[in-house]
Order: structure tokens, then sequence, then C-alpha cells
């Protein structure tokens, strides 16, 4: 599993609202909103707001995140991109999750030509 280490987080409030306006792609699934503007370098933030629950279920919904944008770190394209949970993130299996996190990436083209992989089980 790769590590966020390469990645920049997204903390100005002006860096959000940049990625939020100017996305390349926003991509909606019922778990979460995927934002990815293309760029030169890579950064990323994950965001859960009160609507998902308390501070335990918005650090879990975060955490959930995470671990799904770690999994594929590595055929990431440059750019900018923003994670938002939504309240149903907590009641998803985890690999209906990685389904739709593997469509994500693919329909909004934030993954290497070369690194598409079948997404069918």
């Amino acid at each position: 599993m790769g590590r966020l280490n390469r990645f920049q987080r997204i903390t100005q409030q002006r860096d959000f609202d940049r990625v939020y306006r100017r996305a390349d792609k926003v991509w909606h699934t019922p778990w979460f909103v995927l934002f990815y503007q293309k760029g030169s370098r890579y950064s990323v933030a994950f965001v859960a707001g009160k609507k998902v629950g308390k501070a335990v279920a918005r650090n879990r919904a975060k955490r959930r995140l995470r671990a799904l944008f770690q999994e594929r770190i590595a055929e990431y394209r440059p750019g900018s991109y923003i994670l938002v949970a939504k309240a149903a993130i907590l009641d998803v299996e985890y690999a209906e999750l990685q389904q739709a996190w593997s469509k994500a990436l693919e329909r909004s083209g934030a993954i290497q030509p070369s690194a598409r992989r079948a997404v069918r089980s």
C-alpha cells in the first residue's frame, strides 16, 4: 500500500475554493464526491462535514476515504484531489466503496491510462 508522502495536504480555504470552482472532473457517488483538478503537483484533502455525524463518525468516514485513496496511490496523475464524504459512507461495505472508487477514477481521468485495470469481479 502506498503512502501519502508525495501528496501535499490541501489546508488553505483558497486552495479548496480553487479546486471546487475549477475542477476538471467532479464525480458523485452515493457515498462520496471526488473533485479532481489537473495540475503539476500532487495535493489531496479528505472532507467530512457535520451532516456525516459527530466527530467519531466524521473521522471514520475520512479514514475510509484515505484507505481507498492509498490503495491505488501509484497510479494517480498529478493534480489536486478532494474527496468529500457523504453520510451513507458509514453504512456501506468496503468492497462496494472500492468498486465505486475505481469507477470514479477511471471516469474522471485521474489515473494513468496504463494503470487502468478491470473493475469487474
